[in-house]
């Protein structure tokens, strides 16, 4: 273990790695640690989703532009990184009023959105479900495989990683400043701690004496055999973005439909909060399958060969948590990003890093500060 680093990243996820990149891009000597390996959390269920298409005009939107621009003109490697675009789909005329909306909004804030009528949704995806009212593609979504891009961020870092080490205390000195960070196989001294532990960061956050209403949403996605080309786009129901905001605990299905670069074809998505049951269910992963054949028939044809499910660390008001914790000096939250943590991986460490170092962040911090919650924990 390093006896001491400027900053210890906790969590080695796509949030932790971007965040171990930008502090040192930014000239800072950084330890990461982690309870298992590089991406072994939600990072490793995620679909490697990078969506504009889902935010509505405000902060969330704005941090989902910087974190595509930081995506662009990141060097790490081949990270499957593909700019696919995506289409969001209406069954109903309602629905596509929805959309109409929402593209007339996201066209005001300088988003590409274009309006696709039913008659020329073929044109985009040849084999999606006829009698659909219409949809809208969004050129700017892409894809990218999570776990490539932690690993490849972190090796980037060049931080100390210290993989399979939990952090078992946050120690304070008198003034009650971070003061060093215990682990399962030793203590790392350090002035300032990041708290990017995913779905466990309420649990790290305590540790300092700072609660975060973090919480688990599960969520399943299936798996299909490789397939040729077939699905050009991420192709999902308008109806996603609505279970996307929902504070319901229920269960939520919507229709997410995507390919791979290895041909498989992913099927999303479902979001409950269930706490940390790992338990498999068929009957969501047989709403997956349904729902995903009535947007493209020929699936009904496909195997699906495996499934997996993972756990999106839940914010109650659907914005992550950045920035420096007021109760605590030292310590800084970079999570909450439910499921838009891979997507907004560079913005977060981009500000991370500007907290660390003093300097003017890119984007306002304002709206995801920490201090939001420190009222309703304490």
């Amino acid at each position: 273990m390093r006896a001491s680093a400027e900053v210890v990243v906790v969590g080695a996820g796509v949030v932790g790695a971007a965040c171990a990149y930008f502090a040192a891009r930014a000239g800072l000597q950084v330890a990461v640690v982690d309870r298992g390996p590089v991406a072994g959390g939600t990072t490793s269920a995620g679909e490697g989703n990078l969506l504009i298409s889902d935010k509505a005009p405000g902060p969330d939107l704005d941090l989902m532009r910087h974190s595509l621009s930081l995506w662009r003109s990141l060097d790490l490697g081949d990270v499957e990184l593909e700019p696919k675009g995506g289409l969001v789909v209406a069954s109903t005329s309602a629905g596509f009023d929805g959309l109409r909306a929402s593209v007339s909004a996201h066209r005001d804030a300088g988003v590409e959105a274009v309006l696709v009528s039913d008659s020329e949704l073929s044109a985009y995806e040849p084999e999606l479900a006829a009698g659909l009212a219409g949809g809208a593609f969004y050129p700017e979504d892409m894809q990218v495989q999570p776990m490539l891009a932690a690993a490849h961020l972190l090796r980037s870092s060049s931080a100390a990683f210290h993989p399979g080490v939990a952090v078992t205390a946050i120690e304070r000195d008198g003034a009650g400043r971070v003061a060093a960070v215990r682990t399962t196989r030793g203590r790392i001294t350090t002035p300032a701690v990041v708290n990017a532990a995913g779905t466990w960061s309420g649990e790290v956050s305590a540790l300092a004496g700072a609660e975060l209403p973090i919480r688990p949403r599960r969520g399943f996605i299936l798996v299909t055999e490789p397939l040729p080309p077939v699905v050009r786009h991420k192709v999902y129901s308008a109806d996603y973005m609505a279970t996307v905001a929902s504070d319901s605990g229920d269960l939520q299905v919507s229709a997410v439909v995507e390919g791979t670069r290895s041909g498989t074809v992913l099927i999303g998505s479902s979001r409950e909060r269930v706490g940390f049951d790992r338990t498999f269910s068929l009957p969501v992963l047989r709403r997956l399958a349904a729902q995903a054949i009535a947007l493209f028939p020929f699936l009904a044809r496909v195997r699906a060969i495996r499934a997996y499910r993972g756990f999106r660390p839940y914010s109650p008001d659907h914005l992550p948590v950045i920035g420096a914790d007021p109760r605590v000096p030292g310590l800084v939250h970079a999570c909450g990003h439910e499921g838009a943590g891979i997507g907004l991986a560079p913005a977060t460490g981009d500000l991370v890093a500007a907290v660390l170092t003093g300097a003017v962040p890119a984007v306002d911090l304002a709206p995801f500060a920490p201090a939001r919650f420190a009222e309703v924990t304490s």
